[in-house]
């Protein structure tokens, strides 16, 4: 039976899986111990815990157990990476590269580093969204310590060639980065194929728990050491202190290793939902999909609906269906997509965008009634439209 509203807004964040959960639960009331306590069973039950989660959170990614510290979310990864690498590395450079596309998490903080004496280049996107291999190349210079580029991106599911940045970088000497928050759990992932010395990514993306993330730190080819911006008890190799999340480690432990298991069938399944509903949505007059010429995460479409705005629309679908009018962290602003401008998409279109993300739940019922529901609203709109009743 069709339950409303439906959800489709897995962007922003994801249910937490029944399976997660039960296996959190003992750690709130029965294994509650501190995991840093090294002198009784219950901190050594909570370390354990936090190595077995350890373990399968670097598996999801290719990645060595050590090679991974846990955080409170993505964005604190971002920010860990990025000023942790310029404060270490200021003597041998102060040059940061990375996309007018990024996430305001790797955004915002490189304008603060611009701010403090950071040199920034700031590359440009074509109209699907991509960075010019070439003109990442010419921005290196002697002075570059770090390319950061997102593994995908957050409004329309681009995902950028990450194996090639990360030779470009590998050739020059210089540490590559990537946000890989909407990527990881839902396509592949190899941190050592894509030549990554750091990468974040965050456990409610993929069916975890809220308030934990992961930063993976090379620890050969490249060996990456970064300057802690959290100081304290010590914990995590000096890089991140502070009692740790020992429940929300072991979800997110547990959420990796479900997607681990789920991921390839997951994605082809999704694609087929996202692809019909595309399809349909393209049967109607002056509908776009935005970045829809570059390889795309399966289970994001970016739609643009001519001579209408986003905020109109939401409205209008009654709140049946829970979407987005990009990030999560930018939905409030009545600016166009940022994103979607640095694509080169003109302010109507950019800001008649909606983003639909599916999920683990998403059902073929939910998919074909959000097809009549958004069809139909769209219509209905473009009616009493005066700029729809004026165009060419």
């Amino acid at each position: 039976m069709l339950r409303l509203p439906i959800y489709l807004d897995h962007c922003a964040t994801t249910a937490c899986d029944e399976r997660v959960v039960v296996e959190m639960l003992p750690y709130f009331t029965q294994y509650y111990g501190n995991a840093s306590s090294r002198n009784h069973a219950f901190g050594w039950k909570a370390q354990a815990a936090v190595e077995e989660a350890q373990q399968r959170v670097a598996s999801l990614v290719g990645a060595a157990p050590g090679e991974i510290i846990f955080t409170s979310g993505a964005t604190e990864s971002c920010n860990l990476a990025l000023r942790g690498i310029s404060t270490l590395y200021a003597g041998t450079g102060n040059h940061i590269i990375t996309a007018k596309t990024e996430h305001k998490a790797v955004l915002d903080t490189c304008r603060d580093l611009e701010r403090k004496g950071m040199e920034i280049t700031w590359l440009d996107v074509d109209l699907n969204g991509q960075i010019d291999l070439q003109a990442l190349r010419a921005a290196i210079k002697p002075t570059t310590i770090l390319i950061a580029i997102m593994w995908a991106n957050n409004e329309t599911g681009v995902i950028m060639p990450a194996a090639e940045i990360g030779r470009i970088a590998g050739e020059h000497q210089v540490l590559f980065f990537s946000d890989a928050t909407q990527a990881a759990g839902k396509i592949p992932i190899d941190v050592k194929a894509a030549g990554l010395g750091v990468m974040a990514f965050s456990s409610h993306k993929l069916y975890g728990p809220k308030g934990v993330g992961a930063l993976y730190i090379s620890h050969r080819h490249p060996r990456v050491k970064l300057a802690a911006q959290i100081t304290g008890g010590g914990q995590q190799q000096n890089i991140r202190s502070g009692t740790l999340n020992v429940p929300g480690i072991v979800g997110f432990g547990r959420a990796a290793a479900i997607c681990r298991e789920t991921m390839a069938g997951e994605a082809t399944r999704l694609q087929l939902l996202r692809n019909k509903l595309e399809d349909a949505l393209l049967q109607v007059p002056d509908v776009y999909i935005n970045g829809r010429s570059s390889e795309r995460l399966p289970h994001v479409c970016n739609a643009s609906f001519g001579y209408l705005n986003s905020n109109e629309i939401l409205a209008g679908l009654n709140k049946d269906i829970a979407l987005s009018s990009g990030s999560a962290c930018t939905s409030g602003s009545l600016d166009p997509s940022y994103v979607l401008k640095a694509m080169q998409l003109p302010d109507p279109l950019a800001k008649a965008a909606l983003r639909f993300s599916l999920g683990r739940q998403t059902t073929e019922e939910e998919v074909a009634y959000v097809i009549r529901h958004v069809t139909q609203t769209i219509e209905s709109l473009r009616k009493s439209s005066p700029a729809w009743q004026l165009r060419d």
